[in-house]
């Protein structure tokens, strides 16, 4: 996992070496400092010596400022470091989730990636600043003043090697209780997120049916499991800063009684005890400091195994070692196929099925048919259990995934628009289409009547999820994208279920006129969207029911025929 982490230091590996480095100068000023204060006092005061008073005096105020100087450093180059260092692994985590195929996609959902790019890179960002500085910092100081400190009085500087083996034993019980409930935490965050992220996608649904109050309540429910295992974790937590006062002031009350009786008796002067107890406070405080780093550690430790996973995830859908990148055309064959989301049950069985170059072909099929897991095969979007899937005569399997995608246009059941301009969202489907070809491709898709209706024309700004353009000029602006591909194949998986039947049939007719050589698979609910295919495929629980011309369904397909009829009566095919 650290070395997974570790990775995505890279060109700020100069700023955390300089961190510890400038820390490390810095403790061996503070530790010069009390050492001065003893010769200031023993030597200087003590025998009203003003020369040697302000000699030693001066070099006092130097090591104080270089100590600042050096913080400051310090302090600058581990904000560097460790803000640099986030920046990485967001990156690195958001690049590694574009190569996730769906499968992985799967594996986590959208709101505990989210989770994991935020709350867990923040605070993975703090303990990494903690680790390179503080964490630094505290040991040298604790090693550094010890030493001095047996170099000043061994006898009393015992009392340190007492405080440490129980301070030590209460920070390990503390963590290793409190490292579960951060685990866990986390967790309900995801879900606290979802919440959100439901609740603000459909908003629209949550108050056309008055259901602000259950919204309210869920999110309620969920903030309420955060805040008890928070609490759970602060109340151990809580017992780390009694613990270490316990020690501090037990440490200084014994150190000044046995001082003041070494002073008395003159085996001690009064400047070696004043500097011994600044020892004692910089070992205390170092521990002290020790002991939130413990703190930030176990927190961060939950948050770098949840991001370790995301960068570690590799995708299920590799291209082979040397791949195909041209695809001859948009035939398609399906060679006993089968495929599920989980391997123990299948969705699609044993489907063989062949499509020729430049073919309309329509897939009809009732809910939880397959018919969307079928065309998300030709892809590659998912990669078959069993069988072959051929594009353009080859396995899927045997191409570049980018180069066949670039031949597969979807244009999916969920409509996806970014915020930005019309033209931007269009220039998807190619970065450097002319005005002319986004005019063109929007005139087949029949959306350039409603864009011309705009103030701003292909300039208008769609807001995010396209909530400002209806549903069926959403749906025909996807497929004008999917068209400025120029792609050998075409899937619309009821893409034009928004649109009314006239618009529907144009659309289809734009097809057969502009685009004959591209393959198209329509995926309909409407009879009328794929009477005129040249064959049209009936799903039923995963396997193909029926294959032929809607005039061949008619008689020899019952689920064709009542699908057909229940549209006529019901006037679903004029609608």
């Amino acid at each position: 996992m650290i070395k997974t982490l570790a990775k995505s230091i890279r060109e700020y590996k100069r700023d955390s070496i300089l961190t510890p480095a400038f820390v490390s100068l810095e403790v061996v000023m503070e530790v010069f400092i009390p050492m001065l204060m003893a010769l200031l006092i023993d030597n200087g005061i003590n025998n009203s010596d003003m020369g040697y008073i302000k000699r030693v005096g001066a070099l006092l105020v130097l090591s104080c400022v270089v100590s600042l100087i050096f913080g400051a450093l310090s302090g600058k180059f581990a904000a560097s470091a460790s803000a640099g260092f986030a920046k990485n692994l967001r990156k690195d985590m958001y690049y590694n989730v574009q190569n996730f195929s769906f499968s992985n996609i799967d594996k986590f959902s959208t709101s505990s990636i989210v989770t994991r790019l935020t709350t867990d890179v923040t605070n993975l960002q703090n303990a990494y600043q903690m680790i390179i500085r503080v964490a630094v910092r505290c040991p040298l100081m604790l090693i550094f003043s010890l030493i001095m400190a047996f170099g000043i009085n061994p006898t009393l500087s015992c009392i340190f090697l007492a405080a440490i083996p129980i301070l030590g034993v209460g920070l390990y019980l503390i963590m290793t209780r409190a490292h579960p409930i951060f685990e866990r935490v986390f967790k309900i965050y995801d879900k606290l997120n979802l919440v959100v992220q439901e609740n603000l996608r459909g908003i629209r649904v949550v108050k056309s049916y008055v259901r602000e109050d259950h919204e309210e309540k869920k999110f309620k429910d969920v903030s309420e499991r955060i805040y008890e295992d928070f609490v759970k974790a602060e109340k151990l937590l809580a017992f780390n800063m009694p613990l270490m006062q316990f020690a501090i002031y037990g440490c200084l009350l014994l150190i000044s009684w046995f001082g003041a009786h070494f002073i008395v008796s003159s085996t001690m002067t009064t400047g070696e005890l004043t500097s011994l107890i600044s020892y004692t406070m910089q070992i205390l405080i170092s521990l002290m400091m020790l002991s939130m780093v413990f703190v930030m550690i176990t927190m961060a430790r939950a948050s770098a195994e949840r991001i370790s996973e995301i960068l570690t995830e590799q995708s299920d859908l590799t291209d082979p070692e040397k791949p195909v990148f041209k695809v001859k055309d948009g035939s398609i064959s399906f060679k006993d196929v089968s495929f599920g989301y989980k391997k123990t049950k299948m969705c699609l069985k044993n489907i063989n099925l062949d499509i020729k170059s430049g073919e309309t072909v329509g897939i009809i099929g009732g809910t939880g048919s397959s018919k969307s897991s079928l065309v998300q095969l030709i892809p590659r979007l998912y990669d078959t259990v069993k069988g072959q899937v051929l594009v353009g005569g080859r396995d899927v399997r045997e191409y570049d995934i980018e180069a066949l995608r670039e031949e597969v246009a979807m244009v999916l059941q969920k409509n996806v628009l970014f915020s930005g301009t019309i033209k931007d969202n269009l220039r998807w489907g190619s970065e450097n289409a002319t005005d002319e070809e986004l005019e063109r491709v929007c005139r087949l898709a029949q959306a350039d009547e409603f864009i011309q209706a705009f103030p701003k024309k292909y300039d208008t700004y769609i807001e995010q999820g396209g909530t400002n353009v209806s549903g069926g000029q959403r749906q025909r602006l996807c497929i004008a994208r999917a068209l400025l591909k120029k792609p050998k194949i075409l899937i619309l998986d009821d893409s034009t279920s928004a649109v009314d039947t006239k618009t529907d049939a144009s659309i289809r007719r734009a097809f057969r006129e502009e685009i004959p050589d591209t393959t198209k698979i329509i995926i309909a609910q409407r009879v009328s969207s794929v009477e005129d295919a040249d064959k049209i495929i009936v799903m039923d629980n995963g396997k193909i029911n029926g294959i032929g011309t809607h005039e061949e369904l008619l008689k020899s397909n019952d689920i064709y025929r009542e699908v057909y009829e229940s549209q006529v009566k019901g006037g679903g095919i004029g609608e």
